[in-house]
């Protein structure tokens, strides 16, 4: 699939690219055995890349960020492919299309995407439709938003509308409230702002007989001291854990050549050049909070050698996107390889005197 997709993006672009994925993917969904013939050629199961995560058990900690499956269609293969958990959405209240199109463009030479897609969804009544075939044994989550049309003010019935009706299909929850190519006026970054938002949640979930943890995702974009402030609100609420990061408007130095640049034009990038920005932002977090809430990191994740760097760093399950449209349908299972892969030490001088 990788190659066909590479060719449709060359040629149509990126997001018709991902369009064409998505129709794949549901083709696999309903033929027979196609789920587990995926599972067979392209996961990595040990029992070493176990986790208990927020009162679950992940197969693995490397999952799918929300943006790729945004209306929860595809979850089930891409389970199959290997993936510890998927995020499906942003989901809003009621469909709504995103901008203009074109609107998603790859950067070859940064192994970047830059995305002006705005918050595209079908809505919570597709999203349900979808969410009430059977998932047994997959982690779902989902990325929850407003609204384009919707007032700051009226936000918090926006974000408790999909929350409430979404809750028992889904595992865990992601408050969206890092910076969108969408509503670039409303990114909520005040304690008072957020907890708007959180407060209702959190009361709908102290009336339910089932857990859903509420995490927090938050944009590489905000200042040191915004996410001490955003760690700060974890740490004081029954907030769960933050996921960070989304894609970054600021990113670092690109070598797509300007001209390129300029015909694509602004947008909200992702891959390669976040990397170390979003590794920065995790260990900041982790850090504050003394490593006691679950951090999830997603950002520039392209390698194995990223993942383990941004673990170290503090993430407990890590996310990725840009590096799965890259890297192609076996990039899961060859991230869990990375993982449980022995470290190759070299030999010490003494060794090799005495093998002589």
């Amino acid at each position: 699939m990788k190659g066909i997709l590479h060719i449709i993006s060359r040629l149509f672009g990126a997001e018709r690219a991902h369009s064409c994925a998505i129709f794949l993917l549901r083709i696999a969904d309903k033929l027979p055995m196609a789920k587990w013939l995926l599972h067979k050629i392209y996961a990595t199961e040990d029992t070493a890349l176990e986790r208990e995560v927020f009162g679950m058990h992940f197969r693995n900690p490397i999952g799918l960020a929300a943006g790729f499956d945004r209306n929860g269609e595809v979850f089930r293969p891409l389970s199959a492919l290997g993936f510890g958990f998927v995020e499906i959405g942003t989901v809003t209240p009621r469909p709504q299309q995103g901008n203009p199109k074109p609107r998603i463009f790859s950067l070859q030479n940064d192994k970047a995407i830059i995305n002006r897609i705005g918050l595209a969804s079908k809505g919570l009544e597709a999203v349900i439709n979808n969410l009430r075939h059977d998932h047994k044994g997959i982690i779902i989550g989902c990325n929850i938003g407003k609204n384009t049309v919707t007032p700051p003010e009226d936000a918090p019935m926006d974000y408790l509308r999909v929350f409430r009706n979404l809750y028992q299909y889904i595992d865990y929850f992601a408050v969206n409230v890092s910076y969108n190519t969408t509503h670039k006026q409303y990114v909520p970054r005040t304690r008072e702002s957020i907890m708007r938002i959180l407060e209702p949640l959190f009361d709908f979930r102290r009336g339910q007989n089932q857990y859903r943890p509420i995490l927090l995702k938050i944009s590489p974009d905000l200042t040191n001291e915004e996410i001490d402030l955003m760690t700060d609100i974890m740490v004081d609420t029954p907030l769960d854990g933050i996921i960070a990061t989304n894609a970054t408007t600021h990113p670092q130095e690109l070598t797509t050549p300007q001209e390129e640049l300029r015909k694509v034009g602004i947008g909200a990038v992702s891959g390669s050049p976040l990397t170390e920005r979003a590794i920065e932002v995790v260990r900041r977090i982790y850090e504050r909070c003394n490593g006691t809430y679950p951090i999830i990191g997603v950002g520039g994740l392209m390698t194995g050698e990223d993942v383990k760097r941004m673990m170290e760093a503090g993430a407990t399950l890590v996310q990725v996107y840009t590096g799965f449209v890259y890297n192609g349908v076996g990039f899961a299972g060859d991230l869990c390889k990375s993982l449980i892969a022995p470290e190759v030490t070299q030999p010490s001088e003494t060794s090799e005197t005495d093998n002589q």
